[in-house]
């Protein structure tokens, strides 16, 4: 009996693992949201995020470093590599909180559905990935990459009539900041393009990320030295950018909620949880949590910001996410393949040790 118990709880512990990693992600862009609108600067907003990042990273090289005696050499090569993956990374940090300020966190939340479709472009573009106009898995893949910027079109495109609408928030939810905020027009289509910018630019990321593993497999040093250099990005492009000195002060307010929101909650506590539901569960099984996101975007942008849920933004979050789950389909299906045709469990240690990485990255992002 305490065997079977603990069978159930450890299927359920990573189910219960990806609700809180979902719900974190959308959280973190209706913070996010509300932060921006109350005058917290997007471009400071990023740098004081990847700084904070950056001192709570601080440790692990010298850590890691003592404790393991074959930790491969951090060579020019790959950390020019990592320092090209962190401007890529910082563009899309900009571009997603731009898209955020100028839309809302459910086109944000949706658009992130669009990452597998762009990562399947890009594999196939590099060679990474073989298109067999034969294969169902293959077909699948493809359907979905086309449904996927169908819908991305759409819920930018096509705002339609409102179906869902708060009549009015209670005072505490209300702050005087967001009345501003929803009697302004929203620049939807900006946002949305934006957004699908920040889905490329990712999996631009997640392709990078790859081939730098590859040379040098020590995640928590990679992920350092990338905090550190985007916060050397996002700090020049601030200066630039931000011209009044009071965007810089801080205070005890939203804008310092989300500042440490985004750093330790969505950063540290989010990818450690995820990492921990992938070793547990495996790659598909985070990956299908994804568009769960849509609708915890929709019920915290509806209590906390006052946002109308559109039929347009319906209709396209409902064809993204059929277009994820066929994309993840056809993956999972050609996993299976491989594995069978590799014969057995060495066969699957084999494929899954070659997958993991790309699909690891993948999953980091939910």
């Amino acid at each position: 009996m305490e065997m079977e118990m603990e069978g159930r709880a450890g299927r359920s512990l990573p189910f219960v693992g990806m609700i809180m990693v979902v719900l974190v992600q959308a959280s973190e862009m209706v913070v996010a949201k509300m932060a921006m609108s109350d005058g917290l600067n997007k471009y400071t907003l990023a740098f004081y995020c990847n700084a904070l990042s950056s001192l709570v990273l601080l440790p692990c090289p010298f850590i890691i470093s003592r404790r393991s005696g074959s930790c491969p050499p951090l060579t020019f090569s790959v950390l020019r590599k990592i320092f090209l993956l962190a401007l890529v990374g910082s563009a899309s940090q900009i571009c997603g909180y731009a898209g955020i300020d100028y839309s809302s966190p459910v086109l944000g939340t949706a658009m992130m559905n669009l990452i597998p479709a762009f990562t399947f472009i890009l594999a196939v573009i590099s060679r990474m990935e073989k298109l067999n106009w034969k294969s169902s898995s293959s077909q699948a893949k493809l359907v979905g990459t086309v449904a996927s910027i169908l819908g991305a079109l759409v819920i930018t495109l096509y705002k339609g009539p409102t179906i869902l609408r708060l009549p009015s928030l209670p005072s505490f939810v209300h702050p005087r900041h967001l009345v501003s905020l929803l009697s302004r027009p929203l620049n939807w289509v900006l946002g949305g393009f934006l957004l699908a910018a920040q889905a490329f630019l990712l999996s631009l990321w997640f392709i990078m990320q790859v081939f730098i593993l590859k040379d040098y497999p020590v995640v928590l040093n990679i992920m350092f030295y990338l905090m550190f250099f985007a916060t050397i990005f996002s700090g020049l492009l601030s200066f630039i950018m931000v011209r009044e000195p009071q965007s810089w002060t801080l205070k005890l307010d939203v804008g310092l909620i989300a500042i440490l929101y985004s750093s330790l909650v969505a950063g540290v506590f989010r990818v450690t949880l995820c990492t921990w539901c992938l070793k547990k569960a495996g790659p598909v099984f985070v990956s299908m949590f994804k568009p769960l996101g849509i609708v915890f975007a929709v019920g915290l942008g509806f209590i906390f910001l006052g946002e109308k849920l559109h039929l347009g933004s319906l209709i396209g979050a409902a064809v993204i996410a059929m277009g994820f789950y066929a994309v993840m389909w056809g993956k999972s299906r050609e996993e299976e393949k491989t594995i069978e045709d590799s014969g057995g469990a060495d066969g699957s240690l084999a494929s899954s040790s070659h997958k993991i990485p790309l699909l690891q990255s993948k999953s980091l992002s939910a």
